[in-house]
C-alpha cells in the first residue's frame, strides 16, 4: 500500500471538510428528497410519488443506496426524511449529506490507486504522484459533488475499478462491476459500446477460448445486477424506464453544455432575429430542464436523430476497435474508445447536462 497515494487522499478529504459550509444546488433538496421517498414510502411507489418535482430518475441500486443512506439520517435528524418538508436543510442534514459525499468517495480513492497500479506508473515518481494529485483532487469533481451536491465520485471510482479489471484482463469481472455501474447511474450506458466491442474480440472471439462458454458467462454475470436491481419492480417497468429516459426535457437542459446542440441553439436564434421573427409562445430553448421545445427556424431535433448523430460520431473508433487493433494495442485503444464514445455522447446527446464531460476527463488522465 503505498503510503504518499494516500496522504494524497487524506490531504483532499481534508479539502472537501473545508467545502461542507458552501452553498449548495437544487441537487442538494433533489438527494434529500429521495431519501425521504426510499424511507417514507412502500418500494413501489418509488418511482411513482411526485410530491416533489424532484422526482426519483436514477436506477434502483442508487434507490438502494439512498435507503440505506436513510437508515443513518434517521439518527441524525429524522425529519429530514420528512417526505412533505420540502427544501429542508437544517445543520445537521448539510453536515450529514456532505459527510456521505466525502466518505463515498473512498471508493473513487480505491478506483485511482487500481487504475495507477495497473498502469505500472513507477510508484513516487513525478508522472505517479502528478496523475494521482490530478485525479483526488479533480476540480469538476470537487465542484459538482462537494459545492453543487452530487454523488458521482463514487460512481467514477466504481467505474475505474470495472476499467483497471479490463486491463488486468479479469474480463468477467470488469464486466460484473460495469453492470453494476449501469445500475447505480444509467449515463454510463454512453460508453457501453466500447466495452461491448473489447469483450467480444479480446475476449470472446480470442483464439483459445469457448466462444459459447465465454459468451454465457457475460450473459450471466452481466445480467445479475439488472435482475437484483429491477426484479422489485417487474410490475412497473414502464413506469420506471419513463422515469429513467425523460424525454420531454428537451433537447438542451436549462443550462446549456457546450457541445453541438449549443450551437444549434444560438444558430437558431441568430437566424430567428435576421429574420425578425419573434419568440412563440410556450418553452424555449433555456427551459429545457423540464421541457421540450421548439426552434424558431431551424428544424427540430428529435431523440432519434441525437441517438443516430451519437452513434455515428462513435462508429470510427468502434471499427478500429474490432477490426484495426492488434492485441498489443488492444487497452489504450479501449481507453481511447471509452473517452471518444463518452464524447460522442456529450457533443450529440440529448438533453446533455455540463457535468457529463467528466465521463471523457477523468478516464483521459
Amino acid at each position: 500500500m503505498d503510503k504518499s497515494f494516500w496522504k494524497i487522499f487524506a490531504l483532499s478529504s481534508a479539502v472537501k471538510i473545508l467545502l461542507i459550509p458552501a452553498p449548495h444546488s437544487t441537487d442538494f433538496e433533489v438527494h434529500r428528497n429521495w431519501l425521504a421517498i426510499t424511507h417514507s414510502l412502500p418500494i413501489n411507489k418509488w418511482y411513482v410519488d411526485e410530491t416533489s418535482q424532484w422526482t426519483l430518475d436514477y436506477p434502483p441500486f442508487f434507490a438502494y443506496f439512498e435507503r440505506m443512506l436513510a437508515y443513518v439520517a434517521y439518527y441524525v435528524d429524522k425529519e429530514m426524511l420528512n417526505l412533505h418538508k420540502l427544501n429542508y436543510n437544517t445543520i445537521a442534514t448539510i453536515y450529514f449529506q456532505r459527510c456521505s459525499v466525502i466518505l463515498m468517495d473512498f471508493l473513487y480513492a480505491i478506483g485511482v490507486y487500481r487504475c495507477l497500479r495497473v498502469s505500472n506508473v513507477p510508484l513516487k515518481s513525478q508522472q505517479y504522484l502528478a496523475t494521482a494529485s490530478l485525479l483526488l483532487f479533480n476540480v469538476g469533481l470537487l465542484f459538482i459533488d462537494h459545492i453543487h451536491f452530487q454523488y458521482n465520485g463514487f460512481l467514477f471510482g466504481i467505474l475505474l475499478l470495472s476499467i483497471s479489471y479490463m486491463l488486468e484482463e479479469r474480463y468477467v469481472l470488469s464486466a460484473f462491476i460495469f453492470a453494476i455501474l449501469l445500475n447505480f447511474k444509467h449515463i454510463f450506458l454512453y460508453i457501453a459500446p466500447a466495452y461491448a466491442i473489447y469483450l467480444l474480440k479480446f475476449y470472446c472471439l480470442a483464439k483459445g477460448r469457448n466462444k459459447f462458454i465465454c459468451i454465457t458467462k457475460l450473459l450471466v454475470f452481466g445480467l445479475i445486477p439488472f435482475v437484483i436491481s429491477f426484479a422489485p419492480f417487474h410490475n412497473q417497468m414502464e413506469q420506471v424506464l419513463k422515469r429513467l429516459f425523460p424525454f420531454k426535457r428537451g433537447l438542451t437542459h436549462a443550462y446549456w453544455a457546450p457541445n453541438f446542440w449549443a450551437l444549434y441553439n444560438v444558430g437558431d436564434k441568430v437566424a430567428a432575429k435576421l429574420l425578425g421573427i419573434t419568440t412563440k409562445t410556450g418553452p424555449t430553448t433555456s427551459s429545457g430542464l423540464v421541457k421540450e421545445f421548439a426552434p424558431l427556424v431551424l428544424p427540430n431535433i428529435t431523440p432519434r436523430t441525437t441517438f443516430v448523430l451519437t452513434l455515428l460520431s462513435m462508429l470510427p473508433i468502434m471499427i478500429k476497435l474490432l477490426a484495426y487493433t492488434p492485441l498489443r494495442d488492444a487497452k489504450a485503444t479501449f481507453l481511447r474508445a471509452i473517452v471518444i464514445c463518452s464524447c460522442s455522447a456529450f457533443m450529440f446527446g440529448w438533453h446533455v447536462h455540463e457535468k457529463a464531460i467528466l465521463m471523457s476527463l477523468i478516464p483521459l488522465w
